[in-house]
């Protein structure tokens, strides 16, 4: 069969790495695809938003299924255009995706369905916003309603802090239309866990447990970004915590957006929180988190392409996923001065060195050809260089080896990815 995958980073490289190993596919394509999962696939030049030519390249190319993977296009009805055009498409539809486009909608649905959460008030108003946080219990925490690259929330410590931020996600727009509405929640401590599942609108089947690290820097300090590593499986996602999460999150999840008339079908994030009065959500996300896809994947025997079409065709309750008893970590590495400002266009090297050694991957997340042929760096998050081991803390150590292999100028990564595996 013939699959595309829309969208051009580590997480798209990862999907296409274990697609391309599925027996059932014998060609592949990725729209826009990078430097990396042009190895595993061809890539066309066709932006994840050019629903048009997407569906078009799909028909003319009799593709037997397309898997849309960044939040942006299937927020904005990727996934319908495909059907309307008579195509099969592995993704939620607009009216269900909305449970990660609007945080002021997920956090609504929570309240009138009891999913546990933190407590929360939404503002469309700069004004309501600033006279709410002048009493509010600190810290506080201010989301952006809309979509804003992982980047859209703001844990403020004291007044001044939660002044500004308000100031700079209403009235700075820093994140565009966003920020029209906000949503301020209460603060919650405790592990924070990610739960991938694949959903079929009545089924649920959960991935392995993994723990992403959001802050730029070491010791979880710095701007939020769209993840610097990640691990697999999580120490603190226990068996206890799972079947609460089933019970109480998971599967109340589906049942309430089925309820609302947004059937979901695709794949959902649940980012939660591991509380002293039990797991929470933090937030949902329609779609495969990156790099949390990076460490999941290459843990999973299933053939993916049996999933994504159960999925599909609402036969995932006859689907048992199956994954390695063993370990996944990844290491972001970036260009010096990401999230905000940091150099393109410089030359990797070193990528040779994954070539042959089975459980290490070099994951691209922006990179690209140069007129020359070269691979060079193309964002602020460029690889995502992931390690299997028989545990976390060897596959810790093999993840920060193999880091090691890859040079370009201006190369950052944390030195801490996994470090609570030792606390655990």
């Amino acid at each position: 069969m013939k699959v595309l995958i829309v969208g051009g980073g580590g997480r798209e490289h990862a999907i296409a790495w274990k697609v391309a190993r599925s027996k059932r596919v014998d060609k592949l394509y990725c729209a826009p695809g990078n430097a990396g999962i042009a190895q595993v696939a061809e890539c066309v030049n066709i932006g994840v938003m050019d629903f048009e030519k997407l569906t078009a390249f799909a028909k003319e190319q009799d593709i037997d299924l397309t898997i849309i993977g960044p939040d942006d296009p299937l927020a904005a009805g990727a996934a319908d255009a495909f059907q309307a055009a008579g195509l099969k498409v592995f993704g939620p539809g607009k009216d269900a995706a909305i449970l990660e486009a609007s945080k002021a909608f997920s956090k609504d649905l929570m309240k009138k369905y009891h999913i546990p959460t933190a407590a929360y008030e939404t503002f469309d108003s700069p004004e309501a916003a600033l006279a709410y946080v002048e009493t509010a219990a600190l810290p506080i925490v201010l989301k952006a309603d809309g979509l804003a690259l992982g980047k859209g929330v703001l844990i403020c410590r004291t007044r001044e802090e939660a002044r500004e931020g308000v100031r700079s996600l209403m009235m700075d727009r820093q994140f565009g239309t966003a920020g029209d509405r906000i949503v301020v929640e209460e603060f919650m401590t405790g592990r924070e866990v990610s739960v991938l599942s694949f959903v079929d609108g009545k089924t649920v089947r959960v991935m392995t447990s993994a723990q992403d690290h959001k802050r730029a820097r070491d010791g979880d300090e710095g701007l939020n970004t769209g993840g610097m590593g990640t691990f697999s499986p999580s120490p603190f996602y226990t068996e206890e915590v799972d079947a609460f999460c089933r019970e109480k999150i998971f599967q109340p999840t589906v049942d309430a957006m089925r309820a609302e008339g947004r059937t979901f079908k695709g794949i959902i994030f649940f980012g939660l929180m591991l509380t002293e009065k039990g797991p929470k959500v933090l937030e949902y996300n329609a779609r495969f988190g990156d790099p949390e896809t990076q460490v999941v994947l290459p843990r999973m025997k299933n053939d993916i392409v049996d999933v994504f079409e159960a999925c599909i065709d609402g036969t995932l309750d006859q689907v048992e996923l199956d994954f390695e008893d063993n370990a996944a970590v990844c290491v972001v590495l970036a260009s010096d001065g990401y999230p905000e400002h940091y150099e393109k266009g410089l030359p990797i090297s070193g990528l040779e060195e994954f070539e042959g050694r089975e459980g290490y991957y070099a994951f691209h997340a922006g990179s690209k050809f140069d007129d020359r042929g070269r691979i060079v760096t193309n964002g602020g998050r460029v690889l995502g260089v992931t390690a299997l081991g028989e545990d976390l803390k060897k596959a810790r150590a093999n993840a920060y080896e193999a880091a090691q292999w890859v040079r370009f100028d201006n190369k950052y990564m944390r030195r801490d990815i996994g470090k609570a595996i030792d606390e655990a």
